[in-house]
């Protein structure tokens, strides 16, 4: 392997938040691990989903969504994964990527595009105020096994991931349980957040551990105003599809035009809507700010009353009612009769659910007539930009300016392509068939598959080694004042048990965190430690027994998997 390969393949491993921006195909080659994994198959046996396949397509993902809620947590701190800095990452990539653009768009490198988080300080918010500048985290997207494994850990009762862990693990379980095809997931990465756009029904947003239907997006919610964040003030840095992917300061495109395209189009009409009374309660709920503005007039008891819009806003606290929907009547009625005014207050504009205005017409229309009405508001800084982002979000989407590759010319540009020919109607072994096959036709994301997946007897150990033994500071950290033979003790009285089944590999940090291993993983996690203390180690294999020589220690692990572990380069460099 090159030095651009072999980076490739052992972030496969560590599959951090830098390496996906870095090597968009990691995206997807995890989402077909966890397909390949028995973990998510395990859910179609659960009372949950039970008669699913008698279900909807929009139902289907709605019982995928609630199960996700129930069984995990959203996870992202600094004690997980370990912190690296600045320059050690550059050091890797600086060959292959340019640095000055990775600074503008990675949230890691200086990106300050989104004012919330730059004027709340995102250092602070992330808690890496407490360190040094160039102090940065290992967020590392965790497969799936490791999502399951945070149950062990103490303080967590479940399942646990970071947003992209929880991105793809969305695709995989939609995939699986609720069979939506591949080909109508799109994963999209931004330099704070990823997301999923699903076709279904009038499309469907996966955020975090939720999801966010078209009515959901427009409802003006404090959930729906989170998860539109990303979209109205980031740029999507890369769209990953099971054709393939395109990013955004890469000029070559894997992911097929013409899915691509049609992504384009249906996000966009997801995120446009038709204007009546309904939205324009949602988008002043969502804009507070403007709520001083109007006063709500509405017929009661032979007249009209008003009331200042924030204070009929804030009936809707602790109410199951709400202005703008069927309900609103019913809320109008729970008003006191001290906030309702006889006469319209002077200085606000007047707001009659009836009036023709509020007919659902297209957006660009209902502008033309509310500047109509009321010609004021123009005067008003910032009122129809915040009203026209919020009816008509314009997604900042990696360019067609791009070459889109083809498989016919895959061998010529020896870049990844994806010809991911699977059907939810088919087994898991099926499945794994069709990517071992196309893994063998070349297919650089169908073998990363099987690298994220840790599948150490189909895999090279090189890159295996070099994730082990360079990015995982966890476990260095956490035996630092142990000496080795108190370090062996500690591994060795924990659960010998792996959190991946079958010849698959956790790295030395699942170790650690989670308290459990098969031999053959903690003899890895013990030689990470000897290697950063420059202790020299070896180790012979036989069989079932693992005997690692570390200075003048020996120590001795029993391994359960068929697996036999490839001879340690020369420890020349610190990886601490």
């Amino acid at each position: 392997m090159d030095k651009k390969t072999l980076e490739k393949y052992s972030s496969a491993f560590t599959l951090s938040d830098m390496e996906i921006f870095i090597f968009p195909e990691l995206l997807y080659a995890l989402v077909l691990a966890n397909i390949m994994s028995p973990e998510i198959w395990k859910w179609r046996d659960d009372p949950w989903f039970a008669g699913i396949k008698k279900m909807g397509p929009l139902k289907k993902v709605h019982r995928v969504k609630q199960y996700i809620m129930d069984h995990y947590n959203f996870n992202l701190d600094l004690e997980t994964w370990g912190l690296t800095d600045k320059q050690t990452e550059i050091n890797r990539f600086s060959d292959f990527v340019d640095m000055e653009m990775l600074s503008r768009s990675n949230a890691l490198f200086g990106y300050e595009g989104d004012k919330y988080y730059f004027t709340m300080d995102i250092r602070r918010h992330f808690g890496l105020d407490k360190f040094d500048s160039d102090i940065i985290p290992y967020w590392k997207t965790e497969t799936v096994e490791a999502m399951n494994a945070f149950r062990y850990k103490p303080g967590h009762e479940a399942g646990a991931g970071e947003c992209v862990s929880l991105a793809c693990l969305y695709a995989s379980a939609l995939f699986i349980v609720a069979e939506v095809p591949l080909e109508k997931i799109f994963l999209m990465g931004t330099p704070l957040h990823s997301q999923n756009f699903v076709m279904i029904d009038e499309g469907v947003i996966t955020n975090n551990r939720r999801i966010v239907t078209k009515s959901m997006w427009f409802n003006g919610t404090e959930l729906s105003s989170l998860a539109r964040r990303a979209l109205e003030h980031e740029q999507v840095t890369y769209v990953a599809h099971s054709t393939g992917y395109i990013h955004s300061i890469y000029p070559e495109a894997t992911i097929d035009q013409a899915s691509y395209n049609m992504f384009r189009d249906k996000i966009a009409k997801f995120l446009e809507t038709e204007v009546d009374f309904e939205i324009f309660m949602s988008f002043l709920r969502d804009y507070s700010q403007h709520q001083k503005l109007f006063q709500l007039c509405f017929f009661c008891q032979g007249a009209n009353r008003y009331i200042r819009l924030e204070k009929a806003f804030g009936y809707e606290h602790g109410s199951k009612n709400r202005l703008g929907d069927k309900t609103s009547r019913k809320l109008f009625c729970e008003m006191d009769e001290e906030d309702l005014y006889l006469q319209p207050i002077d200085h606000r504009f007047r707001i009659d659910p009836d009036i023709a205005l509020f007919d659902l017409k297209p957006y660009q229309d209902f502008i033309h007539k509310l500047k109509e009405n009321f010609p004021g508001l123009e005067n008003t800084t910032s009122f129809f930009p915040d009203l026209k982002k919020f009816i008509h979000t314009v997604p900042l989407l990696p360019g067609t300016n791009k070459t889109f590759l083809s498989s016919a010319n895959y061998q010529l540009t020896n870049l990844p392509t994806y010809q991911l020919l699977l059907s939810p109607s088919q087994s898991r072994e099926e499945i794994i068939a069709s990517v071992t096959a196309l893994r063998k036709s070349a297919s650089t994301t169908a073998d990363l598959a099987f690298y994220a997946g840790r599948n150490m007897d189909s895999c090279d150990w090189k890159p295996f080694y070099k994730a082990a033994f360079e990015r995982n500071p966890v476990s260095i950290e956490l035996f630092r004042e142990m000496d080795m033979e108190a370090t062996y003790q500690k591994l060795q009285s924990w659960l010998d048990e792996s959190i991946y089944e079958g010849n698959r590999l956790a790295l030395p940090d699942e170790v650690v965190n989670y308290q459990r291993g098969d031999g053959i993983e903690k003899a890895i996690t013990l030689i990470n430690l000897a290697r950063s203390r420059h202790i020299d180690c070896s180790f012979q294999q036989n069989q079932e027994q693992i005997h690692v020589k570390a200075g003048n220690g020996k120590f001795v692990f029993h391994t359960r998997k068929n697996l036999k572990m490839a001879a340690l380069e020369v420890n020349k460099e610190p990886t601490e």
